[in-house]
């Protein structure tokens, strides 16, 4: 099943293909540079395909060779004072794709630049292009990066190498994205977006609520001391116990033959 354009978007592009749904950021003239309109259509995305069933996991990239998203609409940010930091639209928005309930990968098919970034981090998984570059330069800006940037990457990265790279604004390659552990897979532009959907084709095959319950404990467990998250760890796999997806799973490893899921 594909699910074309949307005529009430102008800055995305979508498509549902086999339990995938694709987000395409649509700016190609501003580098996919995220502005407010942009921003309220990714929100209606989500609303829509958290709530239907035949999208199970989403991958977001950008539209052409260069960009991802080559950050925000900096011709907004210039305008912006206490009133809109203090809203904290993207990073609100960023918090709710990282604690969306279904997978989510981040394909970065060009240059991934402080917004940008900042939204591929707050997904599940990223890969990249070779040609892909990404950074965090808003100190050169005055201003810092403020849509999770300082806290999501060092959890990624690690506090020094994160330091390094939101007080330079230095830039990564690919390659060093994947050697600091900022992406997990580097390939050529034209692999690009078949990978994403192997990978997310991979995820979709295994147990829905492991999946869901996975993503649950992994990321609060990270943000606490290793006690509690073994607690969450422990409480989430009882509950998968009682399900019967496990029950389907367990069968179907004994049985010599590919599970049938069905989220319960």
């Amino acid at each position: 099943m594909t699910d074309q354009q949307s005529p009430h978007l102008t800055a995305l592009r979508t498509e549902v293909r086999d339990r995938i749904g694709t987000i395409t950021l649509h700016r190609p003239e501003q580098r996919n540079a995220l502005n407010q309109a942009l921003l309220a259509e990714l929100s209606t995305v989500l609303d829509a395909w958290e709530a239907d069933a035949a999208v199970q996991g989403i991958i977001i990239t950008g539209s052409g060779p260069q960009a991802f998203a080559a950050g925000a609409d900096i011709s907004e940010v210039a305008a912006w004072g206490v009133t809109e930091g203090l809203a904290a639209t993207m990073q609100r928005l960023y918090d709710r794709l990282q604690d969306f309930p279904k997978p989510t990968l981040a394909a970065l098919n060009g240059v991934a630049m402080g917004g940008g970034l900042e939204l591929s981090m707050s997904c599940d998984i990223r890969i990249a292009a070779e040609e892909a570059r990404m950074g965090l330069p808003e100190v050169g800006l005055g201003v810092l990066p403020s849509a999770g940037g300082t806290q999501r990457l060092s959890r990624l990265v690690g506090t020094g190498r994160a330091l390094e790279m939101i007080l330079t604004g230095r830039a990564l390659t690919a390659e060093q994205a994947e050697r600091y552990g900022l992406v997990t897979t580097v390939v050529p532009a034209a692999d690009l977006l078949p990978t994403a959907a192997e990978i997310m084709t991979r995820i979709l095959a295994k147990g829905p609520l492991a999946i869901r319950l996975a993503k649950m404990v992994i990321g609060p467990g990270h943000d606490t001391d290793q006690r509690t998250g073994l607690l969450l760890e422990q409480l989430a796999q009882t509950l998968l116990f009682t399900t019967a997806d496990k029950a389907e799973g367990t069968a179907a490893f004994l049985e010599k033959r590919a599970p049938d899921f069905d989220g319960r």
